[in-house]
């Protein structure tokens, strides 16, 4: 329908200049939400039309008069069409620029992210104007990510087509991060749960009782020191001569515990992942 609407427009700009004896001069910048003033020639009474994206706008003017146009008719950025009509019509084209940043939508990804990997968080932001215009002039962002008082990133990136865009490192602590996109004076905050990586090493410890072997693993933690979060599945592994038996347990509160049933000499080992752990070497009963 605009396309239409802007097709109609330009289809009427007088072609036989000794005819044409109004014009219409908009302003060489134009920005959104200001009072918009287009000059006329001529002397006699037309009809303005103003035709341009989301605004239409039609009027009685005085030819050889500016046309004002209030703020509330130029909330939208883009190419508007002013045409001008008494005895023949003409028209011209002027753009209507963002005004300035009033909001940033920032967006990061993921919302958990593992310790100390490379390149896992990213995040993407994108300017407006208090009338929700994408602002595709370039403008700097800068991003910013912290734990605490410590920083974990700066850096800066400029908008392409009204988008910037950063991908960083994760910290090597577990716990939330807050990641800010800023432009000026607008900002934006997110927050990103940094958790702990896979195990880095098990070591485990059992023991007979009169019902088997119970056997445990050391406090488990990530090649950083972080704790690995409770529920993670450890795999005992049991060899007694020729038979094998596996027991899948949860870590809870730093801790993998399992009870196998064996009689005679036992082989047992623990797996999380990729990560062996110890073997623990256990006689008969």
């Amino acid at each position: 329908m605009r396309r239409s609407l802007l097709v109609v427009a330009l289809s009427l700009v007088c072609v036989i200049p000794p005819i044409c004896a109004q014009e219409v001069r908009p302003p060489s910048a134009a920005v959104a939400g200001s009072e918009v003033s287009i000059a006329t020639t001529g002397s006699e009474k037309a009809t303005f039309y103003l035709i341009g994206p989301g605004t239409s706008v039609k009027r009685d003017v005085q030819m050889g008069q500016e046309v004002k146009l209030q703020p509330q008719e130029m909330h939208h950025s883009g190419w508007y069409v002013a045409i001008v009509c008494a005895d023949s019509c003409t028209s011209a084209t002027f753009y209507v620029s963002p005004a300035k940043a009033a909001s940033l939508t920032f967006l990061v990804h993921p919302s958990r992210a593992p310790v100390a990997q490379g390149d896992v968080i990213s995040g993407v932001a994108l300017p407006f104007d208090e009338f929700e215009n994408l602002i595709t002039q370039p403008a700097k962002i800068g991003f910013h990510m912290s734990a605490g008082e410590k920083t974990l990133m700066s850096q800066s990136a400029e908008t392409h087509s009204g988008v910037a865009w950063f991908r960083t490192n994760s910290g090597k602590a577990a716990g939330a991060v807050q990641v800010f996109a800023t432009l000026e004076d607008v900002s934006a905050r997110r927050v990103v749960q940094q958790v702990a990586s896979d195990p880095c090493s098990l070591h485990i410890k059992g023991q007979r009782t009169p019902k088997g072997i119970v056997v445990e693993t050391e406090p488990v933690r990530d090649c950083t020191g972080n704790p690995v979060p409770d529920g993670t599945i450890v795999t005992f592994t049991a060899k007694d001569g020729k038979d094998t038996s596996t027991v899948d347990a949860p870590i809870k509160q730093g801790i993998a515990r399992a009870q196998i049933t064996a009689e005679g000499p036992v082989v047992v080992s623990a797996a999380s992942g990729v990560v062996m752990g110890n073997e623990l070497r256990l006689g008969a009963q």
